[in-house]
């Protein structure tokens, strides 16, 4: 089998094109865009526009390459008309100064996530020429546009095929998504739908309709005929929200059959439109603790590799919460279909063991409440959402560790300390199995149970016996170092031995290959 190594693969890049003599806009979408679309191994690519200093410089083309602290930086200067090069010079000097100060701590961030940054100034030159033209030189998936430049997105977006968000304010972006191609034979055109004004009713059968479309279609596009709007609502300004069960009814078209797609353990979902797009619906019963633990528990959680919540309603008689349609499946869907397994690479599989664990960490360490467990972390709880990095879904076993954990007055520290730690380590644990199922490409549903997978890839790990191990679907080339680091990873997971239980964070770090992690493993 040809092997070659995870730097081998080309980065994705993401573009932050801002005002260069604003120093606040680098800062809101520079934050924006790795808290939302950057992925780790990706490429971000700020590019600052002195618009001013630009329009009264004559031709004095200046290409410096200067390396600020590890962040590239590359300066290019061109334009019409008189320019004092002293003044230019200054003017250059104090914005280098202001970039080392200001990008200093993203750039550290950026190191963590195993993510390139680099700065590149220009003076005297269209910003959306500029932008359309970074863009052309690379893989390029989003490009964020400051608040002030919004008046290009229009010629940008005529010119590439990613992406385009538009800073409004701080953590808030208007999102254009990418011209996806049009397939004229697809079952999903219609020339008689009106994009503007869909409605579930337009449907003859919405939950047909967009079931067919999470088997039939690549995981990177929409659904066709789910247009415009198919950026996840709850991503955008205004949400999560309250709603009106009298909106909860429009949505599910008054709670048709046509709409309901699964009715088991007290729950019914149900498919619907909301803002032209496809939302997910779950009703509840009056008293279900279920609702109120996941409503506290979502309310407060606010993360880019998590499900995030849309909305929620509490009448006298009704409980709801809505979600984004997971319009391409679950990833144990994914890998069930031999042709949608195959486009998950060994890069994607690795990079979706980062995005998971991240969220994991964040829910374990990060939250300002105290840690969350999941308790049902599998490849069926993890979503794939158009124009999203996976997603952990399906909180409704999850659990806040403070509100588990009895703390009687004669309990000790050290008590209190074993059982959080017997909480977060059933996540660990379930994270080591979803590893497994990213690299052999079988589910937990191909065996018995659990302990019949981990009985069968447990001693294959032991004996860095991968090739037995590693999904044959993917093709003859892989990536060699991230699949070892994946399977470490679950090895630590796995291992039986409450002395050696370790932290989803240290766990992270061996599957991101840290060599100092993996040598204390």
């Amino acid at each position: 089998m040809g092997l070659q190594s995870v730097e081998a693969s080309p980065r994705e890049s993401v573009i932050v094109v801002m005002d260069a003599n604003r120093n606040k806009g680098v800062v809101d979408a520079l934050d924006w865009a790795l808290k939302h679309v950057v992925r780790p191994k990706d490429k971000v690519v700020v590019l600052g526009i002195l618009c001013d200093i630009g329009k009264k410089s004559s031709c004095f083309p200046l290409n410096m390459g200067i390396s600020i602290w590890g962040i590239w930086e590359k300066l290019e200067f061109s334009g019409q008309g008189d320019v004092n090069p002293r003044e230019l010079g200054e003017e250059i000097e104090r914005k280098r100064e202001q970039y080392q100060n200001i990008l200093q701590p993203f750039y550290r961030q950026c190191k963590r996530n195993e993510v390139k940054l680099e700065v590149k100034l220009a003076a005297g030159l269209r910003p959306d020429n500029t932008a359309v033209e970074e863009a052309q030189k690379s893989c390029t998936r989003w490009i964020v546009l400051d608040s002030h430049l919004k008046k290009y997105k229009v010629f940008i977006y005529e010119r590439v095929g990613c992406n385009i968000a538009v800073m409004k304010r701080k953590d808030v972006a208007t999102l254009v998504p990418s011209k996806a191609p049009q397939n004229e034979n697809s079952p999903m055109m219609s020339d008689t739908t009106d994009d503007a004004n869909f409605a579930p009713n337009q449907l003859e059968n919405p939950k047909n309709k967009i079931l067919d479309a999470i088997q039939d279609e690549d995981i990177s596009s929409p659904p066709h005929g789910l247009r415009p709007c198919w950026y996840p609502l709850s991503s955008r300004n205004g949400y999560p929200r309250a709603f009106l069960e009298s909106e909860i009814g429009v949505i599910t078209n008054g709670f048709a059959n046509a709409n309901l797609i699964e009715d088991k353990n007290n729950i019914q979902i149900y498919l619907g439109i909301w803002e032209d797009t496809p939302v997910i619906v779950k009703s509840f019963l009056v008293n279900d603790e279920c609702f109120w633990r996941m409503l506290m528990i979502l309310s407060r959680v606010r993360h880019h590799n998590i499900m995030n919540l849309v909305g929620y309603c509490c009448t006298g008689t009704s409980r709801f919460m809505l979600f984004d349609c997971t319009c391409s499946g679950t990833i144990e869907m994914n890998l069930q279909c031999d042709e949608s397994a195959r486009k998950l690479t060994w890069r994607t599989r690795w990079c979706l063991a980062l995005e998971i664990g991240g969220s994991l960490r964040y829910l374990h360490e990060e939250c300002a409440d105290g840690p969350i467990v999941h308790l049902s972390v599998c490849s069926s709880n993890i979503v794939f959402i158009h124009g999203c990095p996976a997603l952990l879904g399906n909180f409704t076993t999850a659990k806040w560790i403070k509100d588990e954990i009895s703390t009687p007055e004669d309990s000790s520290a050290e008590s209190i300390n074993v059982e959080r730690n017997e909480l977060l380590g059933i996540d660990v644990h379930d994270y080591g199995i979803f590893l497994i199922e990213l690299i052999s490409g079988k589910s937990v549903s191909c065996f018995e149970d659990e302990k019949s997978l981990i009985g069968w890839a447990l001693p294959l790990l032991e004996n860095d016996s991968l090739a037995q191990l590693m999904d044959p679907r993917v093709g003859d080339t892989c990536d060699a170092r991230a699949v070892h680091n994946m399977a470490q990873a679950a090895l630590l997971c796995l291992k039986n031995d409450p002395a050696h239980k370790f932290a989803i964070s240290a766990v992270l770090a061996v599957v991101r290959g840290d060599k100092l992690a993996m040598s204390r493993s």
